[in-house]
């Protein structure tokens, strides 16, 4: 299972530079609007000191961390909504993830043009948020014109939809984000199949060297120095503590946004550990033990029998899971058991 954030903002506030340090990838960061075209894929692995810990423990002798996909977006302009700047097809980019980072610039510089002559970073939110909204505005317009044909045929989802097509374009109209508005479990169910563009979870990364910054119309910012990741990501693994270490970081911005990206998307991780390996699963939260069985395989989850089922540092501080067993640590959960953060989970089914 895996799960995509894609990169946004305007162009030359940072996106691409914090995207290379990220991946460690050769992605042009020229200073040019529209230098980024073609969507740009990268696997960031997610920092968790617990999968060492049971490595350890095993002896594995290997450990695969989770992990999210980042996707590095081209720049929005202003009209991006009407297809400024090949707005619809960047548009459409970020329509196929499953949660969103913005990038708001708040560094000066003589040398980095700003698209809009000026740094504002309230007003970049505002651009973008804009753009966004009229692109979803348009959508639930246009299903909202087709909706009424399938009211007319008797479909009672279709009444259900209209209802909250309504309730999102008066929203919209009035400069609401979707994801602000209030829908029923129905409604947000019929409504989440339109991707709708503010419908997404958003994070907002500070470009800026300061280690906070006020919030922006009730948004809180993440703050990363895109430059001093750049220099990181650019340095050898006997180098880099060395200089964090000098700047008095204690882990890098790229491992702060990992992780808040996994939170963003309400993700959480189980495990399986053994003398092999040592392996980190993503689940959403809430995730029932043949669900999460199946994201191993999909045998597992067809053939789900029962799940053994033990809390990681229960594991540790029993010294493994002979000794866990003779505690009674270790539990059977069969297939209403929602699987918790940091379950280290072995199971059990029928080929």
């Amino acid at each position: 299972m895996s799960f995509s954030v894609g990169i946004v903002g305007l162009p030359n506030v940072g996106k691409s530079t914090l995207f290379n340090a990220l991946t460690k990838q050769s992605i042009p960061a020229s200073n040019f609007p529209f230098t980024t075209i073609e969507p740009n894929v990268g696997v960031i692995a997610v920092p968790d000191e617990r999968i060492e810990k049971l490595g350890k423990l095993e002896k594995s002798e290997k450990l695969v961390p989770t992990s999210i996909h980042f996707v590095d977006i081209a720049g929005l302009v202003k009209g991006a909504s009407e297809g400024a700047g090949l707005g619809n097809k960047f548009l459409s980019h970020i329509r196929e993830v499953d949660a969103v980072v913005q990038v708001v610039r708040f560094f000066e510089s003589k040398d980095i043009i700003h698209v809009d002559g000026t740094v504002d970073p309230a007003r970049d939110i505002e651009v973008i948020n804009l753009e966004l909204m009229l692109a979803d505005l348009s959508t639930v317009t246009k299903r909202l014109e087709s909706v009424g044909r399938e009211i007319k045929s008797g479909s009672k989802e279709a009444v259900i939809l209209k209802t909250a097509l309504e309730k999102l374009k008066t929203a919209l109209e009035a400069g609401t984000l979707v994801r602000n508005v209030t829908l029923n479990e129905e409604e947000r169910h019929l409504v989440n199949q339109l991707q709708l563009l503010t419908m997404k979870p958003t994070l907002y990364v500070a470009n800026t060297d300061k280690t906070n910054v006020p919030a922006i119309n009730g948004n809180e910012l993440l703050c990363i120095d895109v430059k001093i990741e750049s220099e990181l990501a650019e340095m050898s693994d006997t180098e880099r503590p060395e200089y964090m270490k000098e700047l008095g970081l204690t882990e890098s911005g790229l491992d702060r946004l990992a992780r808040a990206s996994y939170k963003l998307l309400d993700l959480i991780t189980y495990f399986t550990a053994g003398p092999m390996e040592s392996k980190a699963w993503t689940i959403v939260r809430g995730t029932k033990a043949p669900q999460a069985a199946g994201v191993i395989h999909t045998d597992f989850e067809k053939g789900f029998i029962k799940a053994e089922v033990i809390a990681w540092d229960k594991l540790l501080e029993a010294g493994g899971y002979a000794p866990a067993r003779d505690k009674g640590w270790l539990r059977l959960e069969g297939k209403e058991y929602v699987v918790q953060d940091g379950d280290v989970c072995h199971f059990r089914f029928n080929n």
